[in-house]
């Protein structure tokens, strides 16, 4: 673990027995990455959209500030945070989707290069749904997706949050991927592997 990783670690500690300068100092720490993670998913988006990466990032802060979360360590922190972020660009998408009923559905194409949009996008609706049925069956590699594609984790600090191995990681998204293309393309649901 680097100084960056325990300075984290530290400050969310703190955070957690009510230290809110301890938040104040972690969020200007942790920014940065939040806001390139959230750029990343925002990349490729129309101008004017009305989600920015910036947009995203305080809106997955302050679900996260608003949670009781037992903060563990920077893994966990950011592991949470993918969750956040997930959670309001499925339900910027639905908000959308209401606002805009009747438009045409898009292919949906799962694989590494994955951007998601906050069109009213029933792409993301699409991966949502699929997250959450693969959740149903198999938890561990749903968040393992969830923390890769929404989170942009390494392998190894998504291992680290879920106190897997790396190789473990690896082949929980391959399996969790081949399960999600099969449920998308509607091949019927099933076991996620083992």
């Amino acid at each position: 673990m680097d100084s960056a990783d325990r300075a984290i670690t530290r400050l969310l500690q703190s955070w957690k027995s009510g230290d809110g300068a301890a938040r104040d100092e972690l969020v200007s720490l942790v920014y940065e990455r939040l806001k390139k993670l959230a750029g990343g998913y925002m990349r490729g988006e129309r101008a004017g959209h009305t989600l920015g990466a910036t947009a995203l990032v305080h809106e997955a802060y302050l679900k996260m500030a608003g949670a009781e979360v037992d903060w563990q360590d920077r893994a966990h922190f950011f592991a949470v945070a993918s969750m956040a972020m997930r959670r309001v660009l499925v339900d910027h998408a639905k908000r959308r989707g209401r606002q805009r009923r009747g438009s045409g559905a898009r292919e949906t194409v799962f694989d590494e290069g994955l951007v998601v949009g906050a069109e009213p996008d029933p792409a993301i609706l699409e991966v949502d749904e699929a997250l959450e049925k693969l959740a149903a069956i198999d938890e561990r590699k749903a968040r393992v997706v969830e923390m890769t594609f929404f989170g942009g984790m390494s392998y190894a600090e998504v291992g680290e949050a879920m106190g897997v191995s790396e190789a473990t990681v690896k082949r929980d998204l391959r399996m969790a991927r081949a399960w999600l293309l099969r449920e998308m393309k509607g091949g019927g649901t099933g076991s996620a592997g083992n």
